[in-house]
């Protein structure tokens, strides 16, 4: 695949501890950039979307519009999305969004992100 899951710990406690973060609204987007020794991998992402926001239905919604623009942003050679680790962190406020809304503010993030490295 394009994109694909971070299932170990360590990166999630790498991410916590060391990531680059950039917030847009209640939308959190934190990177972890890809070691410049190991071989290429596509990106990885992670969700963390609590209760909150909805119901699994609205959460799971969310989720697949976040992922669908992160394929387009991989699909795109101008604009892309760096290698690495990416959490994608969505809070309560975010409860009146829809998932296209959630996807412009990650978007946004990933923008920022880009402009800081």
């Amino acid at each position: 695949g394009l994109i694909w899951r971070i299932r170990d710990r360590r990166t999630f406690l790498e991410l916590r501890r060391s990531g680059t973060r950039a917030r847009r609204g209640p939308v959190t987007v934190i990177h972890l950039a890809a070691d410049p020794h190991a071989p290429a991998q596509p990106p990885r992402i992670a969700f963390a979307v609590p209760r909150k926001v909805g119901t699994a239905v609205v959460r799971n919604r969310i989720r697949r519009c976040v992922r669908g623009r992160l394929l387009q942003r991989v699909r795109d050679p101008h604009r892309g999305v760096a290698p690495g680790a990416y959490l994608v962190t969505v809070r309560p406020e975010a409860a009146g969004l829809d998932g296209a809304d959630v996807a412009d503010l990650v978007d946004a993030c990933l923008d920022r992100l880009e402009q800081r490295t």
